[in-house]
């Protein structure tokens, strides 16, 4: 059995409290901009301006959905606290994603982006920005598994924990960081070796699918469409439309790819 008992408050300013959640949250953002502006300087077809402007569109729209489909799934609770919809307490990773992905396409259709291209350059620091939220999560309390007796269960010991205190539970903050970390390198593998562009993303959208849409019988949460969390009811509904795109669009690179975005 594995105790936690750090405090999941960083530090205080007055009345506000900043917690370990927010500032990994803060560097998965950073991971995934850092990551991308990596892949330009090793050759990728994108200017650092792009980055920076699809930052600028990106984290704002993905921080918004986040917040607006953690409210939904919790709405029990939020209909009656109205006052508190605005803030940044809860946050969700498919919001996040997905809010983000849309906020970059709809950019796109305004400008010069190629969005698929994109899309494939970042796939990989996503996955890993991601395992860095997870963080966040194992020393916030938040996401915590069902009861289990399993030896490597967690304990949170700390009182301002999110998990209840005493309960031993399925350490899902920590599968899901192995799991991101193992898609990572599947990702780095298959960088350059899939076409048309887009193909990568909707790997990476396909295989955290799988694993959400799994593993979240291990997590504590809300029944949101027929006795499923809402992400695995989002899951089940990304891995509907990304894995019949992938199969009907993939083709394998055999030789050095393009550097350059492909129209398709």
């Amino acid at each position: 059995m594995i105790t936690i008992d750090i405090n999941p408050v960083a530090f205080a300013i007055g009345s506000i409290t900043v917690r370990w959640y927010g500032i990994m949250v803060a560097l998965a953002i950073l991971t995934v901009v850092l990551w991308t502006a990596w892949q330009v300087r090793k050759g990728a077809n994108v200017s650092y301006d792009t980055v920076f402007t699809v930052a600028l569109v990106g984290i704002p729209s993905g921080v918004v959905f986040a917040r607006l489909l953690h409210v939904i799934d919790r709405w029990e609770y939020y209909g009656q606290n109205p006052i508190e919809i605005i803030g940044g307490g809860g946050l969700t990773a498919y919001g996040a994603v997905l809010g983000t992905t849309l906020g970059i396409w709809i950019y796109s259709r305004f400008s010069k982006l190629q969005f698929a291209y994109l899309a494939d350059v970042i796939a990989p620091g996503i996955i890993l920005a991601q395992a860095v939220g997870r963080v966040g999560c194992l020393l916030n309390g938040c996401c915590y598994g069902i009861e289990t007796l399993l030896p490597w269960r967690i304990v949170y010991a700390h009182p301002n924990s999110l998990c209840p205190i005493g309960m031993a539970t399925h350490p899902t903050m920590v599968y899901e960081i192995i799991w991101n970390l193992i898609v990572f390198g599947v990702l780095v593998k298959l960088k350059g070796r899939l076409k048309p562009d887009g193909s990568l993303y909707l790997t990476y959208l396909s295989l955290y699918s799988v694993w959400r849409l799994g593993t979240d019988f291990l997590r504590e949460g809300t029944s949101f469409l027929f006795g499923l969390h809402q992400a695995q009811a989002i899951a089940a509904i990304v891995l509907g439309i990304a894995v019949p795109l992938f199969i009907m669009r993939i083709r394998w690179v055999t030789t050095e790819s393009k550097v350059g975005p492909e129209d398709d």
